[in-house]
């Protein structure tokens, strides 16, 4: 009795062991959710042209009518362009206009999968690198944050883990643990920031997605209230068409790129200061 049942729990394991791994794939629509990365990879040999629009204030004392509900007002452009040197290996640069007080800002990443889902593992984990520098025009101004005595003041850097698992084929959730270090800031500011992000898919048909994210900043006592910044808030719907990813956001952040949105959002969500954006992304091979 005991070695057929020996011999019973010898053939399950190696039934298990040799069982073949089936990976989980689209777990967003793409590398990005609304404001930060998700965990989306590009291919080997593939390239994904992006760009972003933010507006001003839909609401609010600089919102309303006059403005045509922001639209008359630009907050942030950005244009990026990324690509997969593995399936598992990406890297990008974005030239963002700047929402302030940093303007002109280039950005360069590198982002790495660590653990893929699958069968065998129920999460995913990716490894994100930012590094940013501004072109701007230094302020003569020796308290201003733009007055930049050295080189190394114009740069920052963020450093992300980004954790999703995908739960159906509808739903999708991820968590972003941030680390922002600016190199110059203005008086009651932190040069490091932490935060703590969330971000979801709801996928209402194959081509039209519900998502949406939100972020919590730890700030040193009394930052937050002096400079009188909020934690950013996104929500927006995204349309697949399989060769474009075009989305449509509502954000009370001005600014694209953890090293704008997480320590510098100065809008409230529940006065109307939110605006309205949109992201196109083409994905070709090379």
């Amino acid at each position: 009795m005991k070695k057929l049942l020996f011999l019973s729990l010898l053939v399950s394991f190696s039934s298990f062991s040799q069982e073949e791994t089936t990976y989980t794939y689209n777990t967003f629509n793409s590398t990005r959710i609304i404001n930060s990365h998700s965990i989306e990879m590009l291919e080997r040999k593939t390239m994904d042209m992006k760009i972003g629009h933010r507006f001003g204030d839909i609401a609010g004392a600089n919102g309303g009518i006059q403005s045509l509900f922001g639209i008359d007002n630009s907050a942030d452009i950005s244009i990026g362009l990324e690509a997969g040197l593995t399936n598992n290996f990406n890297i990008g640069i974005t030239r963002y206009k700047g929402a302030g007080p940093y303007r002109q800002l280039y950005e360069g990443y590198a982002k790495y999968k660590f653990l893929a889902q699958s069968n065998k593992m129920p999460i995913t984990l990716v490894g994100l690198a930012k590094y940013n520098v501004t072109s701007m025009t230094a302020s003569t101004d020796s308290s201003s944050a733009t007055s930049f005595p050295d080189f190394v003041s114009r740069t920052s850097s963020s450093y992300q883990l980004l954790i999703a698992r995908k739960f159906s084929e509808r739903f999708s959730m991820q968590l972003v643990p941030t680390y922002v270090h600016r190199n110059y800031v203005g008086f009651y500011d932190q040069n490091g920031t932490f935060a703590v992000g969330a971000g979801a898919r709801l996928q209402l048909t194959k081509l039209i997605g519900v998502i949406g994210e939100y972020h919590y900043v730890f700030f040193e006592d009394g930052v937050q209230a002096k400079l009188n910044t909020f934690n950013p808030i996104a929500l927006g719907v995204v349309f697949d068409t399989g060769g474009h990813v075009f989305q449509l956001n509502f954000a009370n952040s001005t600014g694209f790129g953890e090293a704008q949105y997480l320590p510098s959002t100065y809008s409230d969500f529940t006065k109307g200061e939110f605006r309205f954006g949109f992201s196109i992304s083409r994905v070709f091979k090379l």
